[in-house]
Order: structure tokens, then sequence, then C-alpha cells
């Protein structure tokens, strides 16, 4: 189990969540579902059925309390988009490869590498376990020409058995994204990206601060790649997955294993967006209108800011927004207004949905039915 509930850069508690949810929370408490153990169900081809770990929700990992240095290494995972039954589910895709910062729980998408500016970081690759090439690239950042990450242009390659150190200077403050940039199409696709986040010096963090990033999936190539005699190519693609922080609706939901917004009555709220998928997301806000305070790491200038209600995120792009949570208390959806992405399959709602939560909601029936659906329940 995490510590802490709801999306990456939320610190409630459990203790805390069961004091918002009543009995509510105690009795989902009882029993929680995580989603971390290890799959027990045989995958891939037969000479290679095995367990696989199930990759958790992306951790935020503060570089600069640990010596400016952390360690990546790609897992052989499975991803429990949602393992519930509600909603279109169970929804999962059968082999990824998950990103694992040091001794953390491997996860999809990987974990937030935070620094602050000025703090330059190392990233170690560690690809002494895997099958086949890796290499790491990170979006933003000024650096030197062999840190890049790109093999054909840089001649780097880490291969498997052996370790490669990035050295990755934080000399642009915002959010910035880190993804495997060997063959490129195929391994983002896979699970192979991440968050990287640069504070600007002092940075002043909002009330609730967190981290989002939105992924279309085609699922062809994940169940081909746990061998399943399906089709796939990247020229024919056709995602039928749409997930944020690797979970779909209602699993977004899930106070551990999801991203809700979780906020109380007042509270500036900054979440960072981020799209690591191949296509376009319009990003909606149910009853609350934000301003984009940040893109692609550039802060927006206050007099060009303006209230809004959706924000479209192209590929690779990245958005910070904030709002003051001063709406009815209640529970307010945050979704992609693509409505075919707001489905599992042939169900109506799922994929990438959200929900802003309101602490003093939390102890109502309603609330107590969403965890039903996203499968917190003892």
């Amino acid at each position: 189990m995490t510590n802490t509930i709801g999306a990456p850069g939320i610190d409630i508690s459990r203790r805390e969540f069961v004091k918002a949810t009543g009995t509510v929370g105690m009795a989902s408490l009882a029993g929680c579902a995580s989603g971390y153990q290890p799959s027990k169900e045989p995958v891939g081809k037969p000479e290679q059925q095995g367990t696989l770990p199930l990759a958790g929700p992306p951790q935020v990992v503060d570089v600069p309390e640990q010596n400016n240095q952390v360690t990546l290494r790609s897992v052989t995972s499975k991803l429990p988009v949602h393992p519930g039954d509600s909603m279109g589910g169970p929804v999962e895709l059968p082999r990824v490869w998950a990103f694992q910062a040091d001794d953390r729980t491997p996860s999809v998408p990987g974990p937030v590498i935070r620094t602050t500016e000025g703090e330059d970081i190392e990233v170690t690759l560690d690809n002494t376990d895997a099958s086949m090439p890796h290499t790491l690239h990170f979006h933003g950042v000024r650096k030197t020409w062999e840190n890049d990450g790109v093999p054909t242009t840089t001649g780097i390659t880490v291969a498997p058995g052996e370790k490669h150190t990035y050295q990755i200077p934080a000399n642009v403050p915002g959010t910035h994204l880190y993804h495997c940039h060997y063959q490129t199409h195929r391994h983002i696709d896979m699970g192979m990206y991440g968050i990287f986040r640069v504070d600007p010096k002092g940075y002043e963090p909002a009330d609730k601060e967190l981290f989002m990033t939105l992924k279309d999936w085609d699922s062809r190539l994940n169940r081909q790649m746990a061998g399943e005699d399906v089709s796939y190519s990247p020229r024919n693609r056709n995602p039928d997955v749409f997930t944020i922080n690797g979970r779909s609706a209602p699993r977004t939901l899930h106070p551990e294993d999801g991203s809700p917004v979780i906020v109380s009555q007042g509270d500036i709220v900054r979440i960072h967006l981020a799209n690591n998928g191949y296509m376009n997301h319009p990003m909606h806000t149910h009853n609350h209108r934000f301003r984009i305070v940040e893109k692609d790491g550039s802060q927006v200038p206050e007099a060009a800011q303006y209230e809004q209600d959706i924000v479209d995120i192209a590929p690779a792009e990245r958005k910070t927004i904030e709002f003051e949570a001063d709406a009815d208390p209640g529970i307010y959806l945050m979704h992609c207004h693509k409505v075919s992405h707001a489905m599992n399959g042939t169900s109506y709602p799922g994929g990438m949905v959200g929900g802003i939560v309101y602490e003093a909601a939390m102890d109502s029936d309603i609330f107590a039915q969403l965890m039903d659906y996203a499968g917190y329940e003892g």
C-alpha cells in the first residue's frame, strides 16, 4: 500500500481519509485492495509464462533529498487499468515496461522525478537485467549532446547488461517529460515515460499540487508483446484504452490506486498536466474555471491568463492549470471531452475520466457508491 491518498503530489494520509469519509472510509479501509501485489495469472507465450508484478501508480521522487541521484530500471509488468468488473471492466494491459525508481514500486507512468532549479541531477539507467536496449531522453532542459538520450544522434545505447548515467541539469524550471528514445514508437507505448519537474528557485507550492499524465493505448501492441495472436502496426494504430496516471475510470477515483483530486473548500489547486500519448486530449473541469499558469516549462504572464474550463493537451505538451476550490462542496468530473476517450470499450463512462472530490462530500452515499465502482471495498 501507499502512505498517501489521491493523485501524486497530494499528501493526504489514510488517517485523514478515514476521518473525512466517516464509516464509509472505515469499512473500505478494512480490506482495501491497493493493486500492487504480483499477479498470479500466467502471461505470455507458454514457455514464458510466469508471474509479473502489477505496475502501481506513479510516486514523486524528490531527487535532492537523495543526494541528487536516482536510478531507473525497466520492469516488465502488467498494468491493471481498471481491475474491477464495473463500468466495462476489467481493463488490463497484459504486458508493459514500467519504470522503477531505486527500490520503489514499478509504475506506469514512471515516477515523477522532481528537483529544484540549480540542483542538477544524475539519472542512472540500470539495464543490467533487461533483455533489450533502452535510453533516457529528457525534454525541456538544456543539456550536453551526449546526454540527449537519442541513440542515432549521440551514439549511446544502453544495451542489456549495462548501466549508463545521464547528467541532467536543472536549468529550465517547469514541468517536462522523460521517456525511452530507443524504438520510441514502441517503447513509449509500452509504458516507458514519466514527468520531470524542475521547481523554480523560491517556488511556492499551492495548497494542493498534483501531477497527471494522459495516455492513449492501442492494447493490441501490449497483447502482442504478451504473446497473444493479434496483428498490430504503428501505422494502423487504433487506441482503445485511455488513462490518467495509468488508470481508467472508475479506477481513477480509487483513493490509493487512482488519482482523485481531493480538496477542501478554499484550497488553491495546481495540476501539472502532461500528455505522453499520441492524440490530443481536451480536458474539461466541471463547475471549476481555471487559469493556465505554465506551458511547456514557461511561466504564462499574468496578463495573458484568463479563466476557462477546457484545455487541449497535444502529444508531449505540458500545461499547468490553477483554480480555487470554491464550488458547492461535492463531486465533480474532470475528463477528456472527446467522448470516445471517456469510455471503456463500449461502456460509458470510463476511460479518461477523473474527479474533483471535496472532503465534505466524502461521507456521502454517492461517494460510497463511487468507491464501490472503483473497487475500494473490504
